[in-house]
């Protein structure tokens, strides 16, 4: 059985897996929230940008103290 993106309105097949604990302060609208949030390429590529400006600015907010 071949998994969905999660995202709202996507209906392509996942290929990636995230945890939702990593995919807190991600702008993506997702539906229903297990433990895992599945996503396809096109959503995938866009949680990886995001998610290196969050850890960079947390990267950063930690340096200056």
């Amino acid at each position: 059985m071949s998994k969905v993106c999660s995202v709202k309105g996507c209906n392509e097949p996942a290929i990636k897996t995230i945890s939702v604990t990593k995919f807190e302060g991600v702008n993506l609208e997702v539906e229903a929230v297990g433990r895992k949030i599945y996503l396809c390429k096109k959503h995938y590529k866009e949680y990886k940008k995001q998610r290196k400006n969050i850890e960079r600015l947390e990267r950063w907010r930690w340096s200056t103290y």
